[in-house]
């Protein structure tokens, strides 16, 4: 097709506009590339286009939605389709990203979605195909239809096969792949990303990145790079690439961008392929100190106290990812001195805390948190950290060990520090232990900080502050409002935001409160108790900070409301 043809197809029947032409014909001189492609990237030319495009300029024949529809209903057709395909040259398609349609006479039918591909190509003109175009949507229930015909013939799930498994291997070592997955994690760690996910969605890879405890959508990955991207992430983290059916756990240690960064790595089985999810655990320049978690003056004062003690549990309540354990290596981090031994009991080891004796629970092999709890107590510690108390068993040898003269730190899922009590009641822990053992409870939550760079002041706040009928901190604390909302600039990645601080609800058990046990309305009375006292509940110190104008209201309602 002449250049003049192309320019019309372009222009005249896919609407592109002449300026963005244009632009796409430059950038092409410049770089390379397909120009097609870099229309769809331009946002100038929609991807639904595309095999009309190609079915011109290749002159191929392209699969309508009815033809689409008739071919996925043909049962006869794929089950033949599956007795007389070998499954070599079926991996082969696959792996060239084209779905077999036929094969017969060793006349191989095939339908793909770009036959420009240079693998395509080449394995088209080896090997006796006839292609015919289909849109990404309509591949991709091809290519589910080929798969379930495939596991209901041989009514087993074996893995792959030798060829499929090398060809994955090669495809994860190419440099396409290897540079686009570097590439998405370097932008995730400028971007202060603590997680990446990947995951397949409509026809397409999805890439989000959690900042500050919030996914952003970041980034889109055409769908034939998402099982070479997952593929390579699998090679890394000692994952089995055949396995495509059951979770896989790994860990990657990278240094990108001159950072040391450990990748906890979490592949899932999805409806269609498999999520991926990175965990950043950056090794440099790590310090875990009290001072910079954002805890108020007043509570940050008495838990100093209490870390202090020589026996008694220590227990931080909140959902995944309230900053839990980094508040208790900050605590551990301020009692680290030489004539104290610490133990740590962790699933997983996160962060490697200098001077400390840190135990990794392996779970596969039996050694639970119980059972490491109970050979660590014959360590001679002083103090204790359970990662978290997930049972009776770990909940009461805990206990136990604070009874005995050891200072215990540990987290539980609980919604606030109140409903530790009941949570453990619920897993069978005594009361007396209870009673006997629980020094203070910390309920946690990490609200975002606004951006200091693009802040500007909220007029409107006041009145949504005067709804929550909170006048009384700003007697209480002399503040004087000082509300800010988020706008966004290029420090904060435009999301008004910059970082995380503690909201903290302590909780001081002592007979008093532990005299309500049994209550029916324990929950009620002990929250009530614990506001006489003076002590804030996490709503009412996330709006403490709001008023200085460290974060907003919304923010503050988001995560404790």
């Amino acid at each position: 097709m002449s250049t003049a043809n192309v320019e019309q197809l372009f222009t005249e029947r896919f609407r592109v506009s002449h300026d963005d032409y244009a632009k796409a014909l430059q950038f092409q001189a410049r770089n390379g590339g397909h120009l097609e492609q870099i229309l769809v990237r331009m946002g100038a030319l929609s991807s639904e286009f595309l095999p009309t495009y190609y079915a011109e300029m290749y002159e191929l024949p392209q699969l309508g939605a009815d033809e689409l529809q008739a071919a996925l209903d043909a049962d006869a057709q794929w089950q033949k389709l599956h007795e007389d395909l070998p499954a070599e040259l079926r991996a082969q398609c696959l792996a060239h990203h084209c779905v077999p349609l036929s094969y017969a006479n060793a006349q191989l039918r095939c339908a793909c979605t770009n036959p420009s591909q240079p693998a395509l190509l080449e394995f088209v003109a080896s090997t006796d195909v006839e292609l015919v175009l289909v849109s990404e949507d309509g591949f991709n229930q091809l290519k589910s239809r080929l798969q379930q015909e495939s596991e209901g013939a041989t009514n087993d799930n074996a893995g792959l096969t030798m060829l499929e498994e090398d060809r994955l291997r090669e495809m994860a070592s190419e440099a396409p792949t290897v540079n686009l997955l570097n590439n998405l994690i370097a932008k995730a760690l400028r971007r202060r990303a603590s997680d990446m996910h990947i995951e397949p969605w409509k026809g397409k890879g999805r890439v989000r990145y959690r900042i500050d405890g919030v996914l952003h959508e970041a980034d889109f990955i055409p769908i034939h790079m998402v099982l070479p991207v997952v593929t390579r992430l699998k090679l890394l983290s000692s994952m089995d690439i055949a396995e495509k059916r059951r979770p896989q756990d790994g860990k990657i240690e990278l240094r990108i961008d001159g950072l040391n960064v450990d990748v906890r790595v979490s592949a899932l089985p999805v409806g269609e392929g498999e999520s991926v999810v990175m965990r950043f655990l950056l090794q440099d320049n790590l310090a875990y100190d009290v001072g910079t978690l954002g805890i108020e003056p007043d509570v940050e004062a008495l838990l100093l106290e209490d870390i202090q003690a020589t026996s008694g549990v220590i227990l931080l309540t909140g959902p995944t990812g309230s900053g839990k354990t980094t508040s208790l290596y900050s605590f551990l981090s301020r009692r680290n001195e030489p004539d104290v031994k610490i133990i740590t009991i962790e699933d997983p080891v996160e962060y490697q805390l200098d001077g400390i004796n840190q135990v990794q629970v392996q779970s596969d092999i039996g050694f639970t948190f119980a059972h490491a709890l109970r050979s660590v107590v014959r360590q001679d510690p002083d103090i204790i950290m359970v990662g978290e108390i997930r049972d009776a068993e770990t909940a009461g040898i805990a206990l136990q060990s604070a009874l005995t003269g050891h200072l215990v730190f540990s987290t539980l899922h609980t919604n606030d520090a109140a409903s530790a009590y009941t949570r453990l009641l619920d897993l069978g822990v005594e009361e007396f232990l209870l009673s006997a053992a629980i020094k203070v409870i910390v309920g946690q939550r990490l609200a975002r900080r606004l951006c200091p760079h693009c802040r500007v002041p909220d007029s409107e706040a006041t009145e949504a502050f005067r709804r929550f009928k909170m006048d009384w901190l700003i007697e209480r604390f002399a503040v004087t409002p000082a509300f800010h909302q988020a706008v966004g600039c290029d420090k904060c990645a435009n999301t008004g935001y910059s970082g995380r601080v503690a909201l903290i609800e302590y909780m001081r058990c002592d007979e008093q409160l532990t005299a309500l046990l049994g209550d029916a309305e324990f929950l009620t009375k002990a929250r009530r108790m614990n506001r006489e006292r003076g002590y804030r509940n996490l709503l009412e110190d996330g709006m403490l900070k709001a008023l200085r104008g460290e974060t907003t209201i919304a923010e503050v309602v988001r995560v404790a409301g």
